[in-house]
């Protein structure tokens, strides 16, 4: 996939010049999604290799018209692992305390930089999270050894969730966590099925946590679902994603990581949410990309993300996850699979392959589940087995 882009190119030409032409509804592409208009489409194409979309992105007629175009140049990428809580979280039998403890502590010594530790939510909604505050007290009072200094986030719904994150005086006192996160919808279903509120009623539930967790010194980094269709309500339009995304943003959010919640993003839709974001004037530097493999299209969305300049990316190891509000969803793509392409490409992480790899094996084995990885068992294959003792 990622060679011969010249020669692959020359035959999809005569392809693209008849998408130019297609009705953006029409059954012969049923990749693009409804929302596609014919200017966006002229703007999007089949990419086979990141050098070709790098080259095409900052080209006079397509760069983006933001300073920020530049952060394509940045060969190191920053993954955020959100397998302990996004991953746990869907799990149908709820996870001993001991193993989400074991499960991040390994993942410290990987070269991670962000492990999403849990959620503040109500145990009634998400019975897997119960013991978030059990988990933010041990990290706190036993660091994890890691090869570089780890942030833990939590993720935090409302003001009662942030209580929790807050640091305490009461016994044993804490300094509280040193960020959290705050979930959106661009989908006014999702928002009303999964938040129980419109959109903009979640954002008036969202303003005082963000700036009560602020006034702490908290970091507050923000997740937008939905990004690309919605089981409930259909295609989500670039321009809400763009719309909720900047809100967050001004809320005080340090960054906003976009959610494939369904998994149904392919490289055409993803190219025209990240041009319709960049053109609206959002620095790629504040965005990241959360997509799920439903469809198996998580890898080479995560490669069009990161030739329109996105450096940050969400993962699971061993892929795990789901969601609980959209039937069908799979897991993230799988920690070990993005690395292991982030590597292909030239990009740095600081992530040891082959640790995340065991790491992803132990906690398939763990839990009892199919470790989703494509990379971590083919890796691990590979090592020359043990000769048994005599």
């Amino acid at each position: 996939m990622f060679c011969a882009s010249k020669h692959i190119f020359g035959r999809l030409a005569p392809l693209r010049a008849a998408s130019a032409s297609t009705s953006p509804t029409s059954t012969s592409f049923p990749l693009r999604p409804s929302f596609f208009s014919s200017r966006s489409l002229t703007q999007s194409r089949l990419f086979a290799s990141v050098k070709d979309l790098y080259y095409y992105n900052n080209s006079p007629k397509t760069a983006p018209n933001t300073s920020s175009a530049d952060n394509t140049t940045n060969d190191f990428v920053k993954i955020v692992e959100v397998g302990p809580r996004d991953g746990l979280q869907n799990e149908k039998t709820i996870v001993p305390l001991d193993t989400k403890i074991s499960l991040i502590e390994r993942l410290s010594t990987t070269g991670l930089r962000v492990i999403e530790a849990g959620s503040f939510v109500a145990p009634k909604w998400v019975p897997q999270m119960a013991d978030s505050t059990s988990i933010l007290s041990h990290l706190l009072r036993s660091p994890p050894l890691a090869p570089n200094p780890v942030t833990y986030p939590f993720l935090v719904p409302n003001l009662k969730g942030l209580e929790s994150a807050l640091p305490s005086t009461t016994p044993p006192p804490h300094p509280g966590a040193s960020e959290i996160s705050i979930f959106a919808s661009a989908s006014e279903g999702f928002s009303l099925k999964n938040l129980n509120c419109t959109i903009a009623t979640s954002f008036e539930r969202f303003e005082p946590v963000v700036k009560k967790a602020l006034e702490h010194g908290i970091k507050v980094r923000g997740y937008v679902s939905m990004v690309i269709s919605c089981p409930y309500s259909g295609d989500t339009p670039p321009e809400k994603v763009v719309e909720v995304t900047k809100k967050l943003l001004d809320m005080g959010c340090y960054e906003v990581s976009l959610g494939d919640t369904t998994g149904v993003g392919n490289p055409y839709s993803i190219d025209v949410l990240m041009k319709a974001l960049l053109e609206a004037g959002i620095p790629p530097e504040k965005l990241a990309c959360h997509f799920h493999d439903t469809y198996g299209q998580a890898i080479v969305n995560c490669m069009v993300g990161l030739a329109n300049g996105i450096r940050v990316f969400d993962s699971s190891v061993a892929g795990l996850g789901g969601c609980p509000y959209a039937k069908g969803a799979t897991g993230n793509v799988a920690t070990e699979d993005l690395v292991y392409f982030m590597h292909s490409v030239g990009m740095k992480t600081g992530v040891d392959l082959e640790k995340v790899s065991e790491v992803g094996a132990w906690i398939s084995e763990a839990i009892g589940r199919k470790n989703n990885s494509k990379v971590g068992p083919a890796l691990l294959a590979k090592r020359p087995e043990t000769p048994a003792s005599s």
